[in-house]
Order: structure tokens, then sequence, then C-alpha cells
């Protein structure tokens, strides 16, 4: 019985020792995935910022600008891609939307981007643009891969449509979490115009034609959960300007748009919430039942092996008494 016994530990003991490994590095590339229908929102806001006055031309300060940020699972699309990519694929489509302190919009951009479910690295495939202007992106944007790793990354910058290093700058603890700080810092680069104008009647075109040129520059802060890799607080220190032209009247330069954007508090306390429900799943295929079942192999092995011990040690030797000599 106890040789049966030790079989079945032993067998239970591979088992486990095996899953172990197929968990982690087999099953989680597999299941941990961002969901094709993904609908996401955020609001940020930058407070006594500086904005342009079309009307005159001339920058203002304001007490609020608000952007909008949405991203958008497009199952379809990401149905049709997967199809010659032969892996899962992500499509957000994204919408920035700005408002100024009286309601009215400052610019919105649509954006489209692919990317791998798993790894979130870019997938070039038709339709991939921001605002209208087809682009084919290198490196990451919105979110980090799962398990960041404290090192510097490649980010696309969807102002300048281009990717550039975004740095690791230390580990932090924010609303307790333990958190990645990454930074990046775009220099003023020419940018093209937003297709939708805030004043009816005024185009890129149109623009272009008065020889004015838009300028912009802005340091971009991330604070990473690096097991799920999703930001839980981001911010901007923002600039725009318009340089030269007719349209400015002889003045060198007009700031458009200045200051310091931030994500609402609402959202924070959503997006914290959030990660750390996260957190625990990731973490349960890639530390919690990987370590467990190696333990517990581990220990039914050494079950295994006593049983088998104690089955294989010889029984006692009986020794007889002598019978009593009678006379």
């Amino acid at each position: 019985m106890r040789r049966k016994t030790s079989l079945v530990l032993l067998a239970l003991a591979v088992f486990f020792a095996a899953l172990s490994p197929l968990l982690r590095w087999y099953a989680f590339p597999r299941l941990a995935k961002i969901p094709a229908n993904q609908y996401q929102d955020m609001v940020l806001e930058a407070k006594d910022a500086t904005l342009l006055d079309y009307g005159s031309m001339t920058a203002k300060k304001v007490s609020k600008i608000t952007i909008v940020q949405t991203l958008k699972g497009n199952v379809e699309a990401s149905e049709k891609i997967e199809k010659t990519a032969g892996k899962d694929v992500v499509v957000w489509d994204g919408l920035s939307y700005v408002v100024g302190p009286d309601g009215k919009m400052v610019s919105k951009i649509p954006e489209r981007y692919i990317f791998d479910a798993h790894t979130q690295d870019p997938v070039h495939a038709t339709g991939e643009m921001v605002d209208g202007d087809p682009v084919k992106r290198a490196g990451i944007e919105f979110k980090w891969p799962f398990l960041t790793e404290k090192r510097d990354y490649v980010y696309f910058d969807a102002q300048a449509r281009t990717s550039a290093p975004i740095h690791y700058m230390g580990t932090r603890t924010f609303r307790g979490l333990d958190v990645y700080y990454f930074e990046q810092t775009i220099p003023w680069t020419k940018v093209p115009f937003p297709k939708t104008m805030p004043v009816q009647g005024i185009t890129p075109a149109s623009l272009a034609k008065t020889g004015t040129t838009r300028w912009y520059t802005t340091v971009r802060r991330f604070w990473v959960e690096p097991v799920t890799g999703a930001p839980v607080y981001g911010e901007e220190l923002h600039k725009e300007e318009l340089r030269g032209g007719t349209l400015l009247g002889g003045r060198d330069k007009v700031t458009v748009f200045a200051g310091d954007v931030k994500m609402r508090e609402d959202y924070i306390r959503h997006t914290v919430d959030l990660v750390e429900s996260n957190r625990t799943l990731v973490l349960l295929m890639t530390s919690y039942l990987p370590w467990g079942f190696l333990v517990l192999g581990v220990l039914l092995l050494a079950l295994s092996l006593w049983l088998e011990a104690r089955d294989r040690r010889p029984a006692p030797t009986r020794v007889d008494e002598p019978e009593p000599v009678t006379a």
C-alpha cells in the first residue's frame, strides 16, 4: 500500500514541477493580453494655462484647459489584421479632445494605434495613423509591456510623428504602489497643424500660405506599475508656438498653448484601483502559482521518497525464546 502511495505522490510531484515553468513561460504569454474590445477614457487638466485667442491672435491666461483622451478597441479591425499577422492584435481608435474654459473645442486629434496584445509592440498595418496621416510607429505608446524592466524604452510621440527614448529614472512609491518613473523630453520640433482647427474657415492649407509654422516641446512623465505595465499617473509640461509668417503681424512667435497637464484626481483613483486588481492576476501567473507549484512538487517528492524508504526498510528479526528443559 505504501509503495502505491509513493508512486502516486511521485507522479503528482512531476506534474506540479512541470506545470510551474509551463504556467510562467507558456501560459502567461498566451493568457496575459489586452482585450480587443477594451474601452477606456481619461481626463487631464492644465490649470492656470496659457491659450491663444485666435480672434486677436494673442496669448491669454485661462483658468483651466481640459483634455479628454479616449481609447476604443476596434474588434472588427483587429480580427482582420490577425489573419495575416499571425498573432493576437489590438486596434485602438483614440481621440484627444481639448476643450477651453468656455467649453469650446480647441483641437481634436484622432489616432489609430495597432499593437501586439501581449508585448505591446507596434504592428504595422493599413490604417495606422495620427490625425489622418499614415505613420509607422516604433516603440510603445500609452502602455508599457507586462513585467516592465528598469531600463529605457522607445516611446512614440503623436505630435511629432516620431519616436524617441523615454528614460527610466528610478523606483518610487505612488498611492501605496511601487512604480517605475519614466521621463521623456521632446525638444522644440516643427509639427503639423491639426486637421480640425478651432476657428471655422482656417485650415492647415490656408495657414501654410501665410508662412506661419507650428512648433512644440514637452517634458513627458509617467509613473508605471511594473507588473501590469500600466501608467497609474502621468503629466506633461507642454508648450506650443506659432512662428513667423504674415499671420503673426510681424511678431516672431506667439504661444498657442502652455501648461502643466495632469490627470484629474478621480481618474487617478480609478486607475490605481484597476491596476491593483489586475496586478494580482498577473502575479498569479508569473510568481505565486509557478513558485507554489514548484514548492509543492518538491514537498510531494520528498514525501514520496520517505514512504519508499520506509517500505524498503527490512522487518525486524524475531528471536524465539528457548524451550525450558525438564528433567
